[in-house]
């Protein structure tokens, strides 16, 4: 079963944050009840002290080692802490004996009571009591039924002879079923406590999963609609952090998509009819010099029509072709030092019989004898040749072609300028675009609209601008830069 984001996020978020309350809360209990457990002891502790001082200073008789204690006024005191601090006390003469308790207080009517009394604590106990401190838990020799925290202090007071003895011991004794009570009401205050922290938690991490996964959910969504050609889908930027700048470069990646689309198909629109077209003439053509529709006496006039369209569409298949790969990637730079006038010689000569059967002039005005460059000769020289190309055929008969080169802040620069009939100031933008022609702008010649586009991109790809000016009535000028050769450069490399 498939499970969302948004639920796998909330899921591990919500088991996090149980974990971290057990644990927490575990550590929260155990402390409590230690750090309840030892202010248990100190208290008990405190006042077993308090009681032993008491009962020391309470000695009404000592003969031959034998001490009487105010019972009386012990047991105010052992029932006044009783009742106060919720113990039982317990005072024992040196043997274990019990003089008085908690428990003998209201039986006893006469409270002074002889030290040489019932057997009650072990001789092992009372030894821990009465060399200075006793700590334990148990049943105090079977009288309680259950645990309890027992404390045993000395009972000292000073002999005939002005010394320090101990002459019995102080118990006191604490329920451990209070420290059971303390900690269920500990764990069932920290249990409505996470709950209502869960609860509190839970929708919080519920709020920001929903909306951390909200334009994730969107880009598929939009992603889904992207597959099925649909590229007008956009997702909402809601923030300025991680997942913001996600949606920008979706947004982004979804508008070069729309353009790619768009360019895709006005590509294969243009595509089909600029080769629908020569195709089309040269079946209609052959068609009718086979059929005999077209006379033998001019059968070599339509076949230099056919030749014509032929050379045409082979002309637009290479620039496709040519095009197709400097777009792609596959048509990498291979950069040699050359110079740039010279090419440009080469170029020109090529172009002798076009020129002369326009009845075109050429003016070449170098400022430099020699410019080298450092660029991919081959795009170049193909630059060259489209603009001549385009100069030539949008340039009337008699008209004048000019070529000059020369060095210009820091870059040599090429121009080429035509004396045709110029380009609308609304169309100047679009020349650059595939299957872009405005015939009516220029002299009506046949084009396919791809040479402009080529240039564009092989001066893109040396990182070169090209720019073009038109004056409607008066003729175009194209002008391309290129970097300047460095000193010593001679050697080939690719990029």
């Amino acid at each position: 079963m498939k499970k969302s984001l948004f639920k796998k996020y909330l899921s591990v978020t919500s088991i996090i944050i149980v974990v971290s309350f057990l644990f927490l809360g575990t550590v929260m209990i155990v402390f409590i009840a230690r750090y309840f457990q030892s202010e248990k002891q100190a208290q008990l502790t405190q006042n077993a002290k308090s009681m032993a001082s008491i009962a020391g200073q309470s000695v009404v008789m000592m003969q031959d080692n034998q001490y009487l204690i105010d019972g009386s006024r012990m047991a105010l005191f052992i029932k006044a802490f009783s009742e106060n601090v919720d113990a039982d006390f317990f005072l024992v003469d040196q043997s274990g004996a019990e003089m008085i308790s908690t428990y003998s207080i209201e039986e006893d009517e006469n409270p002074n009571v002889d030290i040489k009394s019932r057997q009650n604590i072990s001789s092992e106990t009372m030894q821990q009591a009465l060399s200075g401190y006793f700590s334990a838990t148990g049943t105090m020799n079977g009288l309680y039924s259950s645990n309890y925290y027992i404390i045993g202090v000395p009972i000292v007071t000073t002999n005939s002879s002005g010394q320090q003895v101990a002459i019995g011991a102080v118990f006191a004794a604490s329920d451990l079923k209070v420290l059971d009570v303390f900690r269920d009401e500990t764990i069932k205050m920290f249990l409505l406590a996470a709950v209502a922290a869960f609860m509190v938690s839970f929708c919080i991490v519920w709020t920001f999963s929903y909306k951390l996964a909200k334009p994730l959910r969107e880009m598929a969504i939009a992603t889904k609609h992207f597959g099925e050609g649909d590229f007008s889908v956009r997702v909402p930027v809601e923030s300025q952090d991680e997942i913001g700048e996600l949606a920008s470069a979706f947004n982004q990646m979804a508008e070069t998509l729309a353009a790619g689309e768009s360019m895709r198909r006005n590509f294969i629109a243009n595509t089909s009819h600029e080769l629908k077209t020569p195709m089309t003439t040269i079946a209609g053509f052959v068609d009718g010099i086979l059929d005999g529709t077209i006379p033998e006496s001019e059968y070599k006039k339509y076949l230099e029509i056919v030749l014509a369209e032929s050379q045409r569409l082979s002309r637009l298949t290479k620039e496709m072709l040519d095009l197709t790969r400097i777009e792609s990637g596959n048509m990498p730079l291979h950069k040699t030092v050359f110079d740039i006038n010279e090419l440009i010689r080469r170029v020109i000569i090529t172009k002798e019989n076009a020129l002369e059967n326009r009845q075109l002039d050429l003016n070449i005005a170098f400022k430099e004898e020699k410019i080298n460059v450092y660029a991919d000769q081959g795009g170049i020289e193909q630059v060259l040749v489209n603009l001549l190309d385009n100069a030539i055929k949008f340039t009337p008969p008699g008209g004048e072609i000019s070529i000059s080169s020369c060095i210009k802040e820091g870059r040599a620069a090429v121009a080429i300028k035509d004396t045709g009939a110029g380009i609308k100031q609304d169309i100047l933008p679009h020349i650059w675009e595939r299957f872009y022609t405005e015939n009516k702008s220029r002299t009506g010649s046949k084009g396919v609209g791809l040479g402009l586009s080529i240039v564009k991109r092989i001066m893109v790809q040396h990182g070169q601008d090209i720019t073009a000016q038109s004056k409607e009535g008066e003729g175009s000028t194209f002008t391309f830069t290129l970097e300047l050769a460095p000193k010593g450069k001679s050697k080939t490399t690719g990029e």
